[in-house]
């Protein structure tokens, strides 16, 4: 909502400077947006009038013109382009230091080609105020030079944008702003009372209302013999301080009452309408052309007002071109309507439209306005298009509007946390319009005004269906008696300044916060972490993809298809992120960037559902380091990356085993799967399969990982105790075993562990070999063992038992032979 300090200063008497007023608009809930000032702007551009202009002696298209600005600017030479400088003209001088809106510059004295200049001539473009032209502004004959060219061309009037809350539709008016201010002690509010306009002839054009539900009350009046035209200069000036554009003396008057009163008005030229009759009703789709050009396709939901030929309204948000008023209208119908807050938002919205007509109507108008703005709109028309005003004529009646609001004063401290004289609470209640109807120490009863739509209305309680329905209508009747009541409490609050509210922490069940994150959400927060450690970059990517890509990583099922995606190769929701971290890894590598380290943690879609997904890929090679060459991605990163990632994400990694039955879109001898146990799995992780990387030009190679986070069992919880710490030093002992080349590594590994739960605390394989030293179809693995002992040093005896039992162990699981 925009307005003028001119236009606001007709409604309040105040003293008040713009900075004052912006204040205490922000204080009462009225936030300004923005303030434009363009006097303040303008400020250093003064009026001018050239003496002399001579051709510059070095330049063909420059004049050195001598220029009368005013005292201390008498005579100042100025060298200026423009083809329009000449002797006698006056124009608009900026001196130097004087900032240019329209290039960002400041003028500074100079020369130009040799010649002297002490400033600049400017156009109004350059001033921010006009369209692009070759000339400097030419003012009027007989302007006085040294004026401030702001005050000269009257722009000296601030102009201030406040944002609107949807409940506030009387703030969307001058005087609903002006009243606000009135009441917080700002000003006075001017008295308002239009003219009434005796009818001089029956009206031809009558109303008929077959829609009541969405027009319970609507007025009208024909005016004949007008003479429309341009509006008069303040008009036209008030209108384009908010923005908009005057088209004539007409259209003009009913955006200015929108703006002024928050009252949207209509005319209709009455020789280009059919019949004598205009009906508010229902649309029946029929095509109506809008004000703005626009067609639409009117339905029953709409409400439109419609005379013998058609649709010439979409009643409450836009005229039709048909029955528009020209310069050559000479007989207009003034409408005047109330029209449903929810059956105006849901046409505008059905619609595309937007007015400043729907955004009033949207948050609700005054609703005993009517007859009144009607006789102000006739006054003005008769003023400025002269003419004869006939009988006003209506359909329907009145809404019954009045209500009324209680308030205990003690609520205003025990709710609103602020402590007021009921005095001063009832005083700022008046000021906003509502009327005591009684009054006594402990509360007040008050009439509502019509234009505050928003204080004590009915409320509508979406109340859960299977409530009992003694609770539910308890709770409805309490909320119809409360909730008029925390209305006026918030208008003495706002009022009071809600700077002046006292902040008060809401109170907390638990001394100690309750976490922000859920123990899977700082699970997945540490899979995060731990992947962005382990130095791949995090990557956020489409949850749909090309349907070809999608279907070599998994299953595509129909219903997974999209019907109408937003681009021909994103038609299928992806069964894993790797479809789209290939992609990145062959668009890069195109680029000249094939060493890269990716991942994601997002959704994946296939026939079990939607599961979240920790995704990775390496490719290329390792960075090259002295002494040590650049060595290609491989399976055990990626098992690497895998394994830290589970561990982040608080799986019980010494119950963890690797199975060779991967996904088909890996290597077949060079994947893994993570499980734990025999059926739940956590994880893949290997090379990416030859013909995958082929078919999509990828020639370096790619290892990637896919976990499952959620599949991760929930730990349990236990009372942590300290950890032991042992006073004694660990031992190491390596074995070198044969086994055939079927028995997975970590099937020994397992079985080394188990020999002696109490002593062996850590089990690694360090090397593997396969030569002509080995039987063909066996491989030796060795493997390293840390012994703790916690009460005492262990003898030669009980390390060379322990050792006896890990041989042991290996020989029976594993059918493992000690390398000799």
């Amino acid at each position: 909502m925009k307005f003028s300090l001119s236009w606001l200063r007709e409604h309040l008497e105040t003293t008040a400077t713009v900075e004052e007023i912006c204040a205490t608009l922000n204080t009462i809930g009225l936030e300004v947006e923005g303030v434009e000032d363009l006097g303040a702007t303008l400020a250093s551009f003064r009026t001018a009038r050239i003496i002399e202009a001579a051709q510059h002696p070095n330049a063909d298209r420059l004049r050195v013109c001598q220029v009368d600005a005013g005292e201390g600017f008498e005579r100042v030479q100025v060298v200026c382009g423009a083809p329009n400088a000449r002797a006698g003209l006056h124009v608009i001088f900026a001196p130097p230091g004087t900032f240019i809106p329209a290039s960002g510059m400041t003028i500074k004295a100079g020369k130009l080609r040799g010649e002297a200049s002490g400033g600049m001539l400017c156009s109004l473009r350059e001033l921010g105020l006009g369209e692009e032209t070759d000339g400097i502004a030419e003012l009027p004959e007989g302007t006085a030079p040294g004026q401030s060219y702001a005050l000269f061309a009257r722009l000296d009037d601030p102009v201030i944008d406040i944002a609107i809350t949807p409940n506030r539709g009387d703030a969307l008016a001058v005087r609903g702003v002006a009243r606000d201010l009135a009441a917080a002690g700002l000003g006075t509010l001017k008295p308002w009372l239009a003219d009434t306009v005796d009818g001089r002839f029956d009206s031809p054009i009558n109303w008929r209302i077959t829609f009541p539900e969405a027009c319970p009350w609507v007025l009208g009046r024909v005016i004949r013999g007008v003479k429309n035209g341009p509006s008069p200069d303040w008009l036209k000036r008030r209108l384009e301080s908010v923005g908009l554009r005057p088209v004539s003396a007409l259209v003009d008057i009913t955006n200015f009452f929108a703006f002024d009163l928050g009252r949207p008005l209509h005319v209709f030229d009455v020789d280009r309408l059919m019949g004598s009759e205009l009906t508010i009703c229902r649309g029946a789709g029929e095509t109506f052309t809008a004000l703005d050009g626009s067609e639409h396709v009117m339905t029953p939901d709409d409400c439109v007002i419609a005379d013998g030929r058609g649709v010439q309204s979409l009643a409450g948000i836009m005229g039709g071109a048909e029955s528009g008023v020209s310069d050559d209208t000479t007989t207009v119908f003034v409408e005047c309507a109330l029209f449903d807050p929810v059956t105006i938002a849901l046409s505008g919205r059905r619609h595309n439209l937007h007015s400043d007509a729907r955004q009033r109507f949207e948050r609700g108008v005054d609703q005993a306005l009517p007859p009144a703005a009607l006789e102000a709109a006739t006054r003005m028309i008769l003023d400025l298009c002269g003419g004869e005003a006939g009988n006003v004529v209506s359909a329907g009646v009145e809404p019954a509007w009045q209500r009324q609001a209680h308030l205990e004063f003690a609520r205003l401290e025990t709710l609103g946390g602020l402590v007021e004289e009921p005095d001063h609470a009832v005083h700022l209640l008046e000021g906003l319009g509502f009327r005591v109807r009684e009054c006594d120490a402990r509360h007040v009863v008050v009439d509502v005004p019509s234009w505050r739509n928003d204080i004590a209305t009915p409320m509508l309680l979406d109340q859960q269906p299977d409530l009992p329905p003694a609770r539910a209508q308890a709770a409805a009747e309490g909320a119809a008696v409360i909730d008029p009541e925390v209305d006026l409490i918030e208008e003495v609050l706002r009022l009071r300044g809600l700077d002046s509210v006292p902040a008060v922490s809401l109170p907390v069940d638990n001394a100690v916060p309750l976490p922000a994150f859920t123990p899977r959400q700082g699970r997945i927060a540490s899979l995060r972490r731990r992947l962005a450690a382990r130095g791949l970059m995090e990557t956020v990517g489409f949850s749909f993809v090309a349907m070809d890509q999608a279907a070599e990583f998994g299953e595509t099922p129909a219903d997974l298809h999209l019907l109408n995606p937003i681009a021909a190769d994103l038609d299928q929701m992806r069964p894993t992120p790797l479809v789209n971290l290939l992609a990145a890894v062959k668009g890069n590598a195109a680029r000249g960037y094939p060493d890269l380290g990716l991942f994601e943690v997002g959704p994946a879609f296939g026939p079990d559902g939607q599961k979240l997904v920790a995704a990775g890929i390496r490719s290329g090679h390792s960075a090259r380091l002295p002494g040590h060459p650049a060595q290609p991605v491989d399976l055990w990163q990626a098992k690497a990356d895998a394994l830290a990632g589970l561990a982040a994400a608080g799986a019980a990694m010494e119950g963890l085993g690797i199975t060779t039955d991967a996904p088909s879109y890996y290597h077949p001898g060079r994947s893994g799967v993570i499980r734990q146990g025999p059926k739940l799995v956590l994880g893949h992780f290997g090379q990416l399969h030859p013909a995958l990387l082929a078919a999509r030009g990828i020639d370096v190679p790619v290892c990637a990982f896919t976990l499952y986070p959620d599949a991760v069992p929930e730990p349990k919880r236990k009372r942590k105790a300290p950890p032991a710490l042992s006073a004694f030093q660990p031992l190491k002992r390596d074995f070198a075993f044969v086994v055939t080349t079927d028995v997975p590594a970590e099937k020994l590994l397992k079985a080394v562990r188990g020999a002696e739960r109490n002593l062996i605390v850590a089990v690694s394989l360090f090397d593997v070999y396969e030569g002509d030293k080995i039987p063909a179809g066996h491989r030796s693995l060795g493997v390293e063992i840390t012994l703790q002992p916690m009460d005492r040093t262990l003898t030669d005896a009980e390390i060379e038992a322990v050792c006896d039992r890990v041989v042991a162990a290996a020989q029976k699981s594993c059918n493992a032979v000690l390398r000799g």
